[in-house]
């Protein structure tokens, strides 16, 4: 992989948009550093731009809702910019809802900043067209998104459901 170009790293906006967020300390600089660890690993000479909004349910369901015909909460959602040979494109941008990561992470019994890392990973590999609806892509997706984690120092997001039984 080729060295990632020091003059171009990816422009990210993170917008909070609920004030369920404000007791959520670090989670901001956490998903930065995650993103951009992101992006020097998976478009290394890339300079593009990525806005991260951070929501409640109530608004991720109506988009859901609008743009998935799900009636729904989700954790997160990922939409791709249309594709530019511009060098300063947008990847997409990604919404979060405090809600569904909030209780994920405790359910998981993990930091919600870790939680919130995972998701900003992997709403990222969405926006550069990665998906795991088949199981091989799914195995794909989730490597890449160990990997960046694990650079970051965050624990394998998929560990449990690969070893129920840690002592077993």
């Amino acid at each position: 992989m080729p060295d990632p170009d020091p003059a171009c790293a990816p422009q990210l906006d993170v917008l909070v948009q609920s004030p369920l967020w404000s007791g959520a300390a670090g989670i901001e600089d956490l998903l930065r550093r995650a993103l951009e660890a992101a992006a020097r690993e998976l478009v290394p000479r890339s300079c593009g731009e990525l806005a991260v909004v951070l929501t409640d349910d109530a608004t991720i369901r109506s988009l859901n809702r609008a743009w998935r015909g799900i009636d729904a909460p989700t954790n997160v959602l990922a939409f791709p910019a249309a594709r530019s040979a511009h060098p300063q494109a947008h990847f997409g941008d990604i919404v979060i809802a405090y809600e569904t990561a909030d209780a994920e992470a405790a359910a998981a019994g993990k930091p919600l900043g870790d939680h919130v890392a995972h998701l900003g990973v992997h709403g990222f590999l969405h926006l550069l067209g990665y998906d795991h609806l088949a199981d091989n892509e799914a195995t794909k997706m989730e490597a890449l998104e160990c990997a960046v984690l694990a650079r970051l120092g965050i624990a394998d997001p998929y560990r449990a459901a690969r070893d129920p039984d840690p002592h077993g």
